[in-house]
């Protein structure tokens, strides 16, 4: 019994789906944890576990999130102030959990294999390939499009400039998105994914 189920744990579909159930309960519990020193001993569990990948996590999960949490905590510090009301540990528990939320997904992306975690449902792993061919396809025109901009650019631009490119981008980006998910559920469906679904 105890070499199945050894056998069982060493399989590479079972240990990348137990790791990612693993980390959603992670995630769950740092939702429900309301104490900083808890969430910073979390990140520095992550940290210790991505090993020499851990700056270069922590670098890019500061940078992922510097931006939407520096207007939210300004929002609410304005707010605060406005109110006269203290917000320092608010402030610090929301912007720990965020970014320890952030770094342990950059380390489940290190570590796991999502199609081998979601391989026991057809339809997240449909959706998992809906995603992943999205964000290739994108990383690809999103470089493009700034070295287009940059080799058409004598002069720095504006900020009113870079504004008006970003929402032309954006709008781009949302058609090509519609466009991509329909050839690629029909390119699945051609294949047969959704007749096997069905049975």
């Amino acid at each position: 019994m105890s070499q199945r189920l050894g056998f069982f744990v060493r399989s590479p579909a079972m240990r990348h789906r137990l790791g990612f159930f693993a980390y959603l309960a992670a995630v769950v519990a740092a939702t429900l944890i309301h104490e900083p020193l808890a969430l910073g001993a979390g990140l520095a569990l992550c940290l210790l576990l991505a090993g020499r990948q851990a700056w270069p996590i922590l670098r890019r999960s500061v940078l992922t999130v510097l931006a939407f949490n520096l207007m939210i905590s300004l929002s609410y510090a304005a707010l605060a102030w406005y109110q006269g009301r203290p917000c320092g540990d608010y402030l610090l528990l929301l912007n720990l959990r965020v970014l320890l939320i952030t770094t342990l997904s950059f380390l489940v992306m290190t570590r796991l294999d999502l199609f081998h975690a979601l391989a026991f449902s057809r339809t997240l792993t449909y959706l998992l390939t809906l995603a992943y061919s999205q964000t290739l396809i994108f990383q690809r025109l999103y470089h493009e499009m700034r070295q287009a901009l940059a080799s058409r650019s004598i002069t720095r631009l504006s900020l009113r400039d870079l504004y008006r490119h970003g929402a032309a981008s954006g709008s781009f980006f949302v058609e090509k998105a519609l466009s991509n998910a329909t050839e690629t559920a029909q390119a699945m469906r051609s294949r047969g994914f959704f007749d096997d679904q069905a049975r």
